[in-house]
């Protein structure tokens, strides 16, 4: 791993947090992701299980979580197999963790090979009367293909068919939510590689450069400070392309007179950042462009002042339509009777800001949580307004990670500049 070592205290904690929450008599078992084939014999890079990393540390592939408080036998209360490892495999693929080496990593006492987890875990199953089985129940995501998840937990209820099952990602939704103060440092840091990758493109943007040489710019940045490098594909959009809200080709000429959408974060120890600027290719906003940009940059900081423990998620994103339209009117890009003709289900602002303004941010991009209850302390939070204009081929988004603190909201991103003035400023210093 690339990243400094992650006190194992961590991910303790969240296994205690788990075990409270589960049924009594049951037991409950993670299963690392798949390793995806890519072409010919090579595979894509091995990217862990969310809830794996959060209740292990462990990011490599072939490993499995038992969590049974209740077993009588107490070696199984916390069992951690992990891929066996031998001279060849460190020969061809690198060394992987031995069982001390994982036993320091996770904090799990009593560490396994995963090639006995079937005979070693058959001998306990049926002392438990409940199987939890871990999803990906991620809302944005939907499966093509079968995964790793799906696939162990129609094995697991295959063999044990009268056990009863339960589903792992209520309980994890709301862990995950809440970050630890050693999460909350995590995704500081990749926010603060973030900041000198923005900084770096800063003084490189130019007209004529090609998105992609930005992008390779901004990936150099991430990786020589310990990153793994993009926590998600990175979004380089100048002009018309900025008004794609997923546009990912970064292949384009950057043109005198455009301004350049960014979408980029870091990955760093598995948790991400996420943010977005707007610059103008030549240094200077136009006055139309500027304008734009100071109302995105008010709805943005209007939306976090409403980020506070137990507002609605659902209303949260009325009350931004709110203050996008006042902007949207002020721009002269929709009216009064517009805003009044407009249907429920799709309001007047939409035209031009027709995406969510905040999603939860931590291991994933997207981070797993339960949206219908209360915000509360501790979740961390993006807020990204946008407004994206395609006749005047003008996107600008504006985002920012913030956490909910008990005295209000903590910047994760404050020393990235954001001010029109002060990027012009650097632009051209």
């Amino acid at each position: 791993m690339r990243y400094e070592k992650i006190d194992n205290n961590l991910f303790k904690k969240n296994r205690t947090k788990f075990s409270k929450q589960m049924n009594p008599n049951s037991i409950a078992l993670f299963h690392s992701n798949d390793e995806m084939p890519y072409s010919g014999d090579a595979s894509f890079p091995f990217r862990q299980n969310a809830d794996v990393f959060y209740l292990t540390g462990v990011g490599q592939e072939e490993t499995l979580l038992c969590l049974f408080p209740d077993c009588p036998n107490p070696k199984f209360r916390e069992a951690l197999f992990v891929r066996r490892t031998n001279e060849t495999i460190a020969i061809w693929e690198g060394a992987k963790l031995d069982k001390s080496q994982a036993k320091e990593v996770s904090g799990v006492a009593n560490v396994y090979w995963y090639d006995e987890w079937e005979s070693l875990i058959n001998s306990i199953m049926f002392m438990s009367d409940t199987i939890y089985l871990n999803l990906n129940e991620n809302d944005r995501f939907s499966n093509k293909v079968p995964y790793n998840g799906i696939l162990f937990a129609n094995k697991i209820s295959q063999k044990y068919p009268l056990h009863k099952t339960e589903r792992s990602a209520p309980i994890m939704g709301r862990l995950r939510s809440v970050k630890e103060k050693e999460e909350i440092a995590l995704i500081k840091q990749a926010c603060d590689i973030t900041n000198g990758a923005f900084r770096r493109v800063l003084n490189f943007v130019k007209p004529g450069v090609e998105e992609y040489e930005i992008e390779a710019e901004v990936t150099h940045e991430f990786v020589k400070n310990k990153s793994r490098g993009h926590a998600y594909t990175p979004i380089i959009a100048s002009g018309y392309n900025a008004c794609v809200l997923h546009y990912i080709e970064n292949k384009a000429t950057c043109r005198d007179g455009e301004v350049i959408l960014f979408d980029f974060g870091a990955d760093y120890a598995n948790y991400a950042a996420d943010m977005s600027r707007s610059i103008p290719v030549n240094g200077r906003f136009t006055t139309r462009q500027r304008a734009v940009y100071n109302a995105v940059l008010h709805v943005k900081n209007e939306a976090t002042k409403l980020l506070k423990p137990g507002t609605d998620y659902t209303e949260y994103h009325k009350q931004v339509g709110d203050l996008m339209t006042e902007q949207l009117v002020n721009l002269n890009l929709i009216t009064m009777d517009d805003v009044k003709n407009a249907p429920d289900t799709w309001p007047a602002y939409k035209k031009y800001f027709m995406h969510g303004t905040s999603h939860h941010l931590g291991i994933d991009v997207h981070d797993f949580a339960l949206k219908w209850e209360p915000m509360q302390v501790g979740n961390v939070f993006t807020v990204e307004p946008g407004i994206y204009i395609p006749e005047e081929n003008l996107g600008i988004r504006l985002e920012d990670d913030v956490l909910i603190t008990d005295n209000g909201i903590l910047n994760l991103m404050e020393e990235i500049p954001i001010e029109s003035d002060e990027i012009e400023s650097l632009m051209n210093s």
